[in-house]
């Protein structure tokens, strides 16, 4: 029987952990706030899980949106056996607010491809 699509796997969840700003002199004038993320992948499904790379939707206020997708996630291809997780973090220089979202996507002990959905979270610089 054909694979009709990757599986979202019950499961198998991330968390935003926290998100903070910083800004620097040394920043791009076109891009002048820095946006760390915290992400924390947890799978708590019955299978092992690898993860080979990441889909992330950014939207703009003015109804804009960017696409960037990637093998890996920060370099890496995490395998997480049930009860596992992996934490990290990364980040997006930006000159306006926005809304960031997307997933994780990979295959399972099975061999089904499986994702997982990033939470919607905001990137708002500060009013200066």
């Amino acid at each position: 029987m054909p694979e009709l699509g990757p599986l979202e796997l019950p499961g198998l969840q991330v968390t935003v952990e926290k998100v903070v700003h910083h800004r620097s002199p040394d920043f791009p004038s076109e891009t002048p706030h820095a946006f760390v993320y915290f992400l924390c992948i947890t799978n708590l499904s019955d299978r092992v899980v690898k993860l080979m790379g990441r889909k992330w939707i950014l939207k703009s206020a003015d109804g804009s949106t960017e696409v960037i997708e990637g093998d890996g996630i920060t370099g890496q291809t995490p395998q997480l056996a049930p009860g596992e997780l992996f934490r990290y973090n990364s980040y997006h220089l930006t000159n306006e607010p926005l809304r960031a979202s997307g997933a994780f996507h990979g295959t399972d002990d099975k061999g089904l491809s499986v994702f997982v959905r990033i939470p919607e979270f905001t990137m708002e610089p500060p009013v200066s």
